[in-house]
């Protein structure tokens, strides 16, 4: 059986079936990419179904109540319906962010494994093996150093067109509504070189788009004295990977999008034009209590200069509605930003507030009631924004990676949508899945395109011809 690195592990005895559930963002699903590569390499066998495991890992999120609801709801029904010689282990952020004391939440959870311990999960398993009356758990403190993640993620599965890669873990930014750092520590960029070959591998494998995250992609190197770390860092992945199609960038910081990366952005065929920018608010006031960057004048000139050098780049973002102390006019400039820079995908949210943040003692909490109205008031105006700037693709021939297919229409994305947030281009006809189509748009909905593929189209031509002769 291969490892990353070439070498090879024989001789494993076969010590148990498991199975993965993953809950909240797509950092999460690279860590379970890397923890099940890992397991596969001492002898653990992935299944398809819960049942049919002897150890269930849920990679849980804790950055909102919602989430960590989620993933008690989960743990607490997989721990009801294991049967003899099951095992459940809460792995991931609410792992972390709670330690020992998840095992009185969800009574009968046999281990408990944090966010800084994913190479000791086949030394948790095995201590489950033998039977325990108390939960194995492997919680250490958030450190300054990166767990081991550089696994070949690919390990066992088929391959597939698009795949994340994960250049940092943890933020320094310190914004006083997030739970991040307690989670996960400071920013550390991950070394440039296990970044080059994880990349490389994905790509040998049939990966043809790379999305880049982390909590704050633009910060790559800064914690290496990089000025420019995540710019070099591009432009070494494209060098190393030269049959990449496209590199997408999500989680870029406002502020700290530089000349530099622009340029790369820009000149670089294989780098999605589009960019994920999370800038949470549009009110200077609001913004410095939620302690981001608040030159809103030069954040809307930032993207002026993004727009100037890839005129068709499509934007996203992140907002939040009913921050505390948000008053009215507070929120008005919000709309009045969002009418302004006119972004194609913004994920609008109420303000959640969470036990241990900074936000979470100040004054002004707003009632829920008043956080919901505004949210239905935000995203009324971001439809009918989203709606005028898909309007504007009708007519435009675009490349897409078609993801599935039934029914008569194909479910695909074009560089302006990222997996799992963004919508679809809904191409007419059947076509593979993971294959590469050049299509023109005919019509838009407020979140999805409407298209029919140049090929079929040719061909209709071509028959309606061969039928007039």
């Amino acid at each position: 059986m291969k490892q990353s690195g070439g070498r090879t592990r024989r001789g494993w005895k076969k010590r148990g079936r498991f199975y993965v559930v993953t809950l909240g963002c797509p950092k999460n699903q690279v860590d379970s990419e890397g923890l099940s590569a890992q397991l596969v390499r001492y002898g653990y066998r992935p299944v398809a179904r819960p049942k049919e495991a002897d150890f269930i890992i849920v990679n849980t999120c804790g950055f909102l109540e919602t989430a960590r609801q989620e993933a008690i709801d989960t743990l607490r029904t997989l721990a009801a319906r294991r049967r003899a010689g099951q095992h459940v282990i809460a792995a991931g952020c609410l792992a972390q962010l709670w330690g020992a004391q998840l095992a009185h939440v969800v009574p009968g959870l046999d281990g408990i494994i944090g966010t800084r311990s994913w190479a000791d999960i086949p030394q948790v398993l095995a201590q489950l093996a033998t039977r325990r009356e108390t939960p194995v758990v492997h919680v250490p403190e958030v450190g300054h150093t990166l767990p081991d993640a550089d696994v070949l993620r690919l390990d066992g599965q088929q391959p597939r067109a698009s795949a994340y890669l994960k250049i940092a873990e943890g933020c320094s930014a310190g914004c006083a509504f997030c739970l991040i750092p307690t989670i996960k520590g400071p920013a550390r960029s991950r070394p440039r070189a296990a970044i080059l070959r994880e990349a490389q591998m994905l790509v040998e494998q049939g990966v043809r788009e790379l999305i880049l995250i982390a909590q704050d992609t633009t910060a790559y190197g800064h914690d290496l004295g990089e000025r420019e770390g995540l710019a070099t860092l591009i432009e070494d992945i494209l060098r190393v990977a030269p049959e990449l199609r496209w590199l997408r960038l999500m989680y870029a910081y406002p502020g700290r999008v530089s000349e530099r990366l622009i340029e790369v952005m820009a000149t670089h065929p294989q780098v999605c034009h589009y960019l994920d920018l999370p800038v949470q608010h549009g009110h200077p006031a609001t913004l410095r209590r939620m302690r981001r960057p608040h030159d809103v004048t030069g954040l809307i000139r930032w993207i002026e200069r993004l727009r100037q050098a890839m005129p068709d780049i499509a934007l996203r973002t992140s907002l939040i509605v009913g921050y505390p102390g948000e008053t009215e006019e507070e929120f008005q400039a919000l709309l009045d930003f969002m009418q302004t820079v006119r972004f194609d995908r913004v994920g609008i949210f109420p303000y959640s507030r969470e036990p241990g943040t900074p936000a979470y003692a100040l004054p002004g909490q707003l009632p829920e009631e008043v956080k919901r109205a505004r949210y239905e008031r935000a995203m009324q105006l971001q439809q009918s924004i989203s709606w005028e700037r898909n309007q504007a693709q009708v007519g435009r021939q675009l490349e897409v990676l078609v993801e599935g297919a039934n029914d008569g229409i194909s479910v695909a994305r074009s560089y302006r949508d990222a997996p799992e947030v963004d919508g679809f281009v809904l191409v007419q006809g059947e076509h593979p899945v993971n294959s590469w189509l050049s299509v023109r748009i005919i019509a838009a909905t407020p979140y999805d395109l409407i298209a029919v593929s140049e090929t079929s189209e040719r061909g209709s031509a071509m028959c309606a011809r061969s039928a007039a002769g």
